[in-house]
């Protein structure tokens, strides 16, 4: 299998930059263990988890929930101010979270790890790790009597439990999709308990990395590696690849409008672009740095606007607001490397970087215009 371009990774950078920085400031609580498999070792309890490096955020009802590198979940329950850590039963990086209510949610991570949680955040179990995911793939190959794909998958057995999860998606607490790279792809429709790959309803003969996993009503839309965007208007039972006019890798994506027609996707030196007819055309935005973007969320209750605001964060430590087709970079000083954003019913940003969470007051309307592509 070929290896993560690193030239082209900001979530690699964001994440391989700072493993020894994180290792200097935190300070591990437990006793020495033995050496084991990080998919099987309980993740250290450590003093502020909360600097440590974060890379998803999602809301459990009022709760919020953080997780990040060396399988670090960590709650608050008064909207940021403070954190503690929860255990989880695995110690690799964490890189996505989401919840479908104020007690379910699913993390995933490296290893190819899915976590569960049915208390709000507060406990998890592992539902599914690298090797049965690539059991399943190749299962799934053999079943289409695709070479191709088997061989493929065989090297996914090969390899083991190397490769990450990147991003989920959850209707409910039974149904929902997770993606990763090398094309990675699986559903459940049991809460986890059964998947199956999904791998094959992907247009993605390189096996490209799937990086970026958002849903409206019907859509769901894929972001990934090379410029790769798919899209499914069926719930993710089929998807189809859109023509996008850059070829840079996309980081992160967003559908802003009720429909699911509007889509925005933006990664590698600040590429942004944007669609408002389900990806039949697309339009690039200007941006105040070409810095690669690394997160985005959608941010609710802008007076005027007939869909939600989007907000963006680099790796510059910049926190750019999108109105449309104009994009503003925050008033104040840059924060460290950003690796997400998700705005709180204070009107705050939860921002997570590789130095933690912080709260970040939300974008000013008095800041500058970007004019870079």
């Amino acid at each position: 299998m070929r290896r993560v371009p690193r030239a082209q990774d900001a979530l690699q950078l964001v994440i391989g930059g700072v493993v020894v920085a994180c290792c200097a400031v935190w300070s591990v609580k437990a006793s020495a263990q033995p050496v084991t498999s990080a998919l099987d070792r309980p993740a250290l309890i450590v003093n502020h988890p909360e600097r440590g490096t974060i890379l998803g955020a999602a809301h459990a009802g009022a709760r919020l929930v953080a997780v990040g590198e060396r399988g670090i979940v960590i709650v608050s329950d008064d909207a940021g101010a403070r954190w503690r850590q929860v255990p989880v039963p695995v110690s690799v990086t964490l890189t996505a979270v989401r919840f479908v209510d104020a007690r379910h949610g699913f993390a995933v991570g490296h290893g190819g790890v899915v976590l569960a949680s049915a208390d709000g955040g507060l406990t998890w179990a592992r539902r599914l790790e690298g090797r049965q995911a690539a059991q399943l793939a190749l299962d799934a190959a053999r079943a289409d009597g695709d070479p191709k794909a088997v061989k493929q998958a065989e090297r996914l057995v090969a390899d083991g439990a190397d490769k990450p999860f990147l991003d989920v998606h959850f209707s409910d607490a039974n149904h929902g999709i997770v993606i990763g790279a090398y094309n990675l792809a699986f559903t459940t429709t049991d809460g986890g308990i059964h998947w199956q790959s999904a791998m094959s309803r992907l247009d993605n003969p390189k096996a490209l990395h799937l990086y970026a996993l958002r849903a409206r009503g019907n859509a769901l839309l894929i972001a990934g590696e090379q410029g790769l965007v798919l899209r499914s208007d069926d719930q993710g039972r089929s998807f189809r690849r859109l023509a996008v006019p850059y070829k840079g890798s996309f980081f992160t994506a967003e559908l802003p409008s009720a429909d699911g027609r509007e889509m925005v996707v933006a990664g590698l030196r600040g590429n942004v672009w944007h669609s408002s007819d389900a990806g039949e055309s697309w339009t690039a935005s200007a941006v105040p740095m070409p810095v690669s973007i690394t997160g985005s969320a959608l941010v609710p209750g802008h007076a005027g606007q007939a869909v939600p605001a989007v907000v963006f964060v680099n790796q510059a430590g910049q926190v750019l607001l999108s109105r449309g087709d104009a994009i503003s970079a925050s008033a104040g000083a840059p924060l460290p490397p950003l690796t997400g954003v998700m705005p709180l019913a204070s009107g705050e940003l939860l921002t997570l970087s590789v130095a933690g969470v912080s709260l970040q007051p939300a974008a000013s309307a008095n800041a500058k215009t970007g004019t870079s592509k």
